[in-house]
């Protein structure tokens, strides 16, 4: 076995410890099913499909299904959640919110993809065994991680009614679904333009911020971690790891990083580009300053 592949399984044996121990402290006191808490199913449920589906992708060699796999994957696991529940008003809007996102998120992405012909980031990847193993096993992290903070929510015997912080939670949770599907559809009416190609946005949210698709996702993750804030308690308080990793993982690992890496690599010498770079700020938006004539 090569040294890659000897990395990639030892890279997805850690991150599946990780995630159980995650689960078994989290799920601490909670109602079992089966012998199980609801988060260390969940767990076994996002990464049993992304495995299954998994298969289907390395053989035919496609990508097209990932990101419709996440999203099909997150609505399932929410409602089996909410299925156990007590089915407070919480639980109600902690339900509409995830499916909410997750059915424009997946859907745009599949369309995307679609379009597009299939996604750059997996050409190198699909080809070996190992490393696409490991990313449909990150994608299962990824599911279980964010629904975290709403599973434990679900899970909690301790109901409490919506109060002012539920209703900041929730105003933040649709300021960011807002600000990401406004910023995903500019960017996509650009790249359709044939006199832009080869091009970089700087117009709408663009303007304001280098990735305001980011600040929106990171915003409604934000807003869900407070709607459910309120019934926590205990160890179930790692549900708090689901905005966090969120703002990791965009911030410092996959999102931001590549694409400004890319950015620089495309347009670092483009005077435009240095201007634009230096003037919005790379996440949090902040009103565009009067920009040249010459711009």
């Amino acid at each position: 076995m090569k040294k890659s592949a000897q990395t990639a399984l030892l890279a997805v044996f850690m991150m599946l410890a990780v995630a159980a121990l995650i689960a078994l402290l989290a799920g601490q006191g909670l109602p079992r099913y089966a012998g199980l808490s609801l988060v260390l199913w969940s767990l076994l449920i996002a990464v049993a499909v992304q495995w299954l589906v998994f298969v289907h992708a390395y053989y035919y060699q496609t990508e097209q299904f990932y990101d419709l796999t996440g999203a099909a994957t997150n609505i399932g696991i929410v409602v089996f959640g909410f299925s156990l529940s007590a089915a407070t008003p919480r639980d109600y809007l902690l339900l509409a919110c995830i499916v909410i996102w997750a059915l424009r998120l997946g859907a745009f992405l599949f369309w995307r993809v679609r379009v597009d012909g299939g996604d750059t980031r997996f050409a190198s990847i699909k080809p070996d065994f190992y490393r696409f193993l490991l990313t449909w096993t990150l994608q299962g992290m990824w599911i279980f991680l964010i629904l975290l903070c709403t599973l434990l929510a679900m899970a909690t015997e301790n109901p409490k009614p919506l109060g002012l912080m539920t209703l900041f939670g929730f105003a933040c949770w649709l300021l960011g679904m807002v600000v990401e599907s406004i910023a995903d559809v500019q960017k996509r009416l650009f790249r359709a333009e044939p006199s832009n190609a080869g091009q970089f946005i700087h117009h709408g949210l663009w303007a304001w911020s280098r990735h305001p698709n980011y600040f929106g996702e990171i915003l409604l993750w934000l807003g869900i971690a407070i709607i459910a804030l309120p019934v926590l308690s205990g160890w179930m308080y790692l549900g708090l790891l689901s905005p966090l990793f969120v703002i990791l993982l965009l911030s410092k690992v996959s999102g931001i990083p590549l694409l400004e890496a890319s950015a620089d690599q495309r347009w670092g010498n483009n005077v435009r580009y240095q201007h634009y770079k230096a003037q919005t700020p790379v996440l949090i938006p902040r009103r565009p300053k009067l920009r040249e004539k010459t711009d």
